[in-house]
């Protein structure tokens, strides 16, 4: 395996497939469900979905990257707004947004294949986290076409369990990151003001 054929695998491709909307919402039982039945109902196509606690208390923030090609954006805002509990949408440009996921993964591999595995996970910069007699559990953190790429590579190995965590993002430090950012009509004066 060549380092400079695996580092040009790992840069993450310009071409957009995906939406990416930042769902800021209440933190109330049942939002979860709601917002990914409304996504379901309409055969929307969600390429990932990862949702936790944000910044002020009380709220959580659903990333979710929904295809490009299946997916009209506006109705899904219109449709988002109904619920109660959304506060804020923000649609995010995947060219300029941050985007990071975690994999964990436990390959099976042969004591011969030891080496090649742990410099796989050395040239993506993972972590190994427990090691077996016949077996390793490492993780990454990065870029999903990264992951992807890894993920593929450690498949020539043989893949025990795989666990993805859904991408989550940010708007880079610039002032474009943002293509828009909606508020609820019912949400706070203060909220109101957080429009970029």
């Amino acid at each position: 395996m060549s380092v400079g054929a695996v580092m040009t695998a790992i840069t993450p491709t310009t071409e957009v497939h995906h939406h990416i909307l930042s769902v800021l919402v209440q933190n109330r039982p049942g939002v979860l469900a709601r917002v990914a039945g409304l996504f379901a109902r309409r055969g929307y196509n969600i390429f990932s979905l990862a949702v936790a606690p944000a910044e002020e208390e009380g709220m959580s923030r659903i990333t979710i990257a929904v295809d490009v090609e299946s997916t009209p954006l506006e109705q899904i805002v219109k449709q988002l707004f109904k619920l109660i509990e959304v506060i804020k949408i923000s649609e995010l440009d995947p060219r300029r947004s941050v985007e990071r996921e975690l994999l964990l993964a436990t390959v099976r591999i042969a004591a011969d294949e030891r080496s090649q595995v742990l410099e796989l996970v050395n040239i993506f910069e993972g972590k190994i986290l427990a090691v077996g007699s016949d077996a390793l559990t490492v993780s990454l953190e990065g870029h999903p076409d990264k992951l992807n790429d890894f993920e593929a590579l450690l498949g020539g190995y043989g893949i025990v369990e795989m666990q993805r965590t859904g991408r989550v993002a940010l708007p880079k430090l610039d002032q474009q990151s943002r293509l828009r950012t909606m508020v609820t009509p019912g949400s706070s004066p203060a909220e109101k003001g957080k429009v970029s």
